[in-house]
This record gives C-alpha cells, sequence and structure tokens, in this order.
C-alpha cells in the first residue's frame, strides 16, 4: 500500500512539475504509511524529492522502529529541527508546501533556503486521496454500516427524557460497543428550536417536549475511516408544517443522489437540492453547501457546493445532506453518503427516512 500510494504522488509531483515536496498532515501520513503518528506541536514531515527519495523527519518522542520503506532521521527538542529537514532540500528548486504546515517551519526554512519557489503542493495529495481505492470503499461501507446500527438503537432514546447530551452519551457507549475507534466529530442532537441550528453544540440543558423535531448528526470512526449520517425524527407527533418540510428536505436529498455519477459537477448536486427546496419556497432556509467528502478525515479534500465544478469521479465519496431551518419554528437536516460507481452511486446509508415519530 505504502509503496503504490508514493509512487501515485511521485508521479502526481512529476506531473504538476513539483520537484521536492513535504507531507506534514497527519491523516496523510497515516494515509501512506498506515501508521497515526500526533506530532502536536513539533515537527513531523515526510521528504519527498522526484528523483525517489523519502525521508521522514520525526521528534524521538515518536520511535517507529522499522515499520517503514523509508528512513526515518530523529531530532531531539533542542535541535533546530527546521534545518534537519533542510539537509536534504535542494535549494533553487521548486518547493511544495502542506497546507497545514505551521509558518513558524515555513519560515524557518524560507530563511535556510531563500532561492527556493514555495508553492501549496497539498492538492497532490488530496486529488489522490479523494479517490477511494477497493480496500477504503469496503472499510467505508462497513463504517456506515455500524452507524446504521447505532442510529436504530440510538433514535428511540430521544423520548426518554434526557438531555441533548444525556443522548450524545448513550451515542459514545454504542459506538465503543460496536468497536469504534471514536467519533468522526462531536455528535449533534439537537432539540426543538435547536433542531434550528445546522451546527447547534449539543447542551447538557435542553429537555425535548412534544412535537419537537429532533436533528441526530452522528458518526464514528471503525478501522479507520469516518461514517456520517443524519436523520430528524420528532417527539410525540409532528405538525402539519414540520412534515411538509420533512418531505421537501426528503426530495431534495433523494434528487441530490440521483445527480451524484460519474460526468456531473458537484454543483450540479448541490443544485439539485438547492433548486428543488427553493421551488418549494424554502430556499433562504437552507444556509449551507450540501455537502463534503469523507474518508480517513469527517471533512476532506472538496465539497458539494455551488461553486464547485470539479466533476465527479468513480471513487469518490461524499455526503448529501440538504436542510431546511426556519428560526423558532422546525428544523431539519436528511444526510446520507454515497460513493461514486462507474455508472450512478452507491448509497451506504441504509437507516430508514421514513418520518418517524418517537
Amino acid at each position: 500500500m505504502e509503496n503504490t500510494r508514493l509512487a501515485k504522488i511521485m508521479k502526481a509531483m512529476e506531473e504538476n512539475h513539483v520537484e521536492q515536496m513535504i507531507i506534514s498532515d497527519p491523516a496523510s501520513i497515516y494515509y501512506l504509511t498506515g501508521c497515526w503518528i500526533h506530532p502536536g506541536e513539533r515537527l513531523m514531515t515526510l521528504f519527498l524529492n522526484i528523483d525517489g527519495k523519502v525521508q521522514m523527519i520525526l521528534n524521538k518522542l515518536f520511535p517507529q522502529g522499522n515499520k517503514f520503506s523509508f528512513d526515518i532521521e530523529y531530532y531531539d527538542d533542542v535541535d533546530d529541527c527546521v534545518a534537519v529537514l533542510a539537509k536534504y532540500v535542494k535549494d533553487g528548486k521548486t518547493f511544495g508546501i502542506d497546507k497545514v504546515w505551521p509558518a513558524k517551519f515555513l519560515l524557518r526554512l524560507m530563511e535556510l533556503r531563500p532561492g527556493c519557489r514555495f508553492v501549496n503542493s497539498s492538492v497532490i495529495v488530496d486529488h489522490i486521496r479523494q479517490i477511494k481505492d477497493e480496500k477504503e470503499q469496503e472499510l467505508m461501507r462497513v463504517s456506515s454500516q455500524v452507524n446504521d446500527m447505532v442510529m436504530e438503537k440510538l433514535y428511540r432514546h430521544v423520548a426518554d427524557g434526557l438531555t441533548e447530551q444525556g443522548v450524545a452519551d448513550i451515542l459514545l457507549d454504542e459506538y465503543e460497543k460496536a468497536g469504534c475507534e471514536g467519533v468522526s466529530f462531536d455528535p449533534i442532537v439537537g432539540y426543538g428550536a435547536n433542531a434550528a441550528d445546522p451546527h447547534h453544540a449539543t447542551d447538557k440543558v435542553t429537555l425535548g417536549k412534544r412535537g419537537d423535531a429532533v436533528v441526530l448528526d452522528i458518526g464514528g470512526v471503525k478501522d479507520g475511516y469516518c461514517s456520517d449520517m443524519t436523520r430528524t425524527v420528532f417527539l410525540g407527533e409532528a405538525s402539519e408544517k414540520a412534515r411538509e418540510v420533512y418531505h421537501v428536505v426528503l426530495e431534495a436529498n433523494l434528487r441530490g443522489i440521483a445527480a451524484a455519477k460519474p460526468g456531473n459537477r458537484f454543483c450540479d448536486v448541490d443544485n439539485a437540492c438547492r433548486d428543488y427546496i427553493t421551488e418549494k419556497g424554502y430556499g433562504q432556509y437552507f444556509t449551507h453547501r450540501t455537502g463534503h467528502n469523507i474518508g480517513i478525515e469527517d471533512h476532506e479534500f472538496g465539497d458539494v457546493s455551488s461553486v464547485n465544478e470539479e466533476v465527479i469521479k468513480p471513487g469518490m465519496v461524499f455526503s448529501v445532506e440538504p436542510g431546511i431551518y426556519i428560526p423558532g419554528e422546525v428544523g431539519v437536516r436528511i444526510e446520507d453518503l454515497v460513493l461514486i460507481t462507474k455508472d450512478g452511486c452507491e448509497v451506504l446509508n441504509r437507516f430508514t427516512k421514513d418520518l418517524l415519530v418517537v
């Protein structure tokens, strides 16, 4: 895996005329090596030269033994870690910088190698990570299957008289039972008025009341890959207006999924959702993009927005999550993950999208 993915990056470097570059994003290093390293504030870089040289620079706090096919040079806390990296950097060449690399390191390297032309090379890795191979596709399926099972157990608890955080605590317990390594993101549990806040921070105070919409936006990490799904259920009853909003969002979700196929653009998926919601008179209440790419991280490179004209390709995985949020009245979001196939998409979530009253 390591050698195949590194070879793809080397080829892309050549195509993009990037002679040397670093990768410092822990998620990308995990993608290339299968090993998570969290260096905190310390420098960690994987240096690549177009001639085939691969070298990791790493603090001695994180010994890796002989896990990798490339060499590791370790440094002490008292060392000039950027100077250690600079030994491998050829001055006067194009040098690709990872978009997440801290300025404190970049500025020092610019001092040491003033003749380099520094460019943002993250797009090279991003585009390669964007297309999931067969193993990754299966890991995404399994992660979403687990999320379906967890949602099946979770949604019933919204009627138990718990706070939002109380429901979230049950969620965390269910993920642990399911063998997940953790959550993809901080879960969102929103009752009533909080359901109309698209990224509500789950609180320890709010209790549900009859007629409330309850937004459950959840995701876990299973075998290194993220899931993400949103369902909206109702406590006790759903008003006529709430039912109308729910079915508009559901139809928008289905139209977005239908547009998720090779040859279409990400903006086509967004437009399929947004145009329908607007047609039904709720356009002003759909306040976010339609989705995001996902894999090792919940939000990866690429988004499903009105301005993204990138063409959709087989192997991509992203969310389709339209919503309507009417302050003081009702909030509804329905989200599925889709895996792009050669002639359409596979919806990774199977949990029902029927309107549920608990």
